[in-house]
């Protein structure tokens, strides 16, 4: 019987993953592919835009294009499709926004994952008595930047929910956490018979006003200002909760689900959408990866399978539940009164 043969190569490549990783986010950090966005450069005038220096240049740049993130030509360097589509910072396709943050600080935190994991602790500014949220939200610009980043994270999600999830059965919806607007406008751009409402805290008005009247939206979006925690969620026919529930604790979890189940009308519907754990616990690593992710950044949050969400559901009152994938790692969890 022949031995089975085995390798380290897939070991080696998880184990040693950050380098990749840093080598995409210090580009992003760089401005190199919105460097890039008016057609390829020679190395040396790419360099000096960058304000990097000569023994480091020439490695990086093919290090990325060994990455399949750049493209070389000669000595010349481009963006490759998806670069230029995703990591340009003038378009409104820029996903790079969630990079940002990731660099600037989940990577060093889960430099502490270990200890998170020992601790059940998280291991983000809550270490040091820092309140990021708080800064956060009293400095505009740096606010406007983080909410620019979460619509990244959510509009391939918020394109697949706008065509799979049946609107035509409904008048109006509201998008609970709505950040800047931009699952609210993809649905509305889909779907003109629809009015709704991003609700959010008072702060995020302006950039919510902003974003949606760039989009041509703002006689039909409007902003709800509130605290989803202290405050009852808007009637509506149809509840929107993206990246939201996994941030909390099951107890806290639970009273959302029956703040939506109260606001919605006989026949309304909820839709949750999150990086879903596959129901046997084995396929999607980034919904488990995500899942330790709150555990660096939230004293309870955790992610979640779908089957869980279902029960979670029908312990509040729906009627009907089904779970449907969408793009990436990410699914809905679809509730109806």
């Amino acid at each position: 019987m022949a031995t089975q043969r085995v390798s380290p190569v897939r070991i080696m490549e998880i184990g040693m993953g950050f380098l990749p990783s840093k080598a995409l986010l210090s580009a992003v950090e760089l401005g190199l592919f919105t460097e890039l966005r008016k057609g390829p450069l020679e190395g040396e005038a790419l360099r000096k835009k960058l304000g990097l220096h000569q023994r480091s240049a020439r490695d990086f740049f093919d290090a990325l294009v060994a990455l399949g993130l750049l493209k070389r030509s000669g000595t010349r360097y481009a963006n490759t499709a998806e670069t230029a589509m995703f990591l340009d910072r003038t378009k409104a396709s820029y996903v790079g926004g969630i990079l940002e943050m990731a660099n600037e600080r989940l990577y060093r935190f889960w430099g502490s994952l270990t200890e998170g994991l020992r601790s059940g602790q998280p291991q983000n500014e809550a270490r040091t008595g820092e309140d990021f949220f708080g800064t956060l939200y009293a400095d505009p610009h740096r606010l406007e930047n983080f909410l620019k980043a979460m619509t990244g994270l959510s509009l391939g999600t918020a394109k697949v929910i706008a065509g799979k999830f049946p609107w035509k059965r409904y008048r109006t919806f509201v998008d609970v956490g709505c950040a800047q607007g931009g699952v609210a406008g993809e649905i509305a751009l889909a779907h003109k018979h629809l009015t709704g409402a991003g609700m959010d805290l008072p702060v995020v008005q302006p950039v919510f006003d902003a974003y949606v009247k760039g989009k041509g939206l703002d006689r039909r979006l409007r902003f709800h200002a509130g605290d989803f925690f202290k405050d009852p969620l808007p009637r509506t026919d149809v509840l929107i909760m993206g990246h939201i529930l996994h941030d909390w604790n099951l107890d806290e979890k639970m009273m959302l689900l029956r703040k939506a189940y109260e606001a919605l009308p006989q026949g309304g519907a909820l839709i949750v959408h999150e990086a879903l754990i596959d129901d046997a616990r084995k396929t999607n690593a980034f919904g488990l990866l995500m899942s330790l992710n709150m555990l660096i950044e939230t004293p309870g949050g955790f992610d979640f399978t779908g089957a869980d969400c279902r029960a979670w559901m029908k312990e509040v009152g729906f009627k009907r539940t089904k779970v449907e994938r969408l793009a990436g790692p990410d699914g809905m969890v679809v509730g109806v009164k």
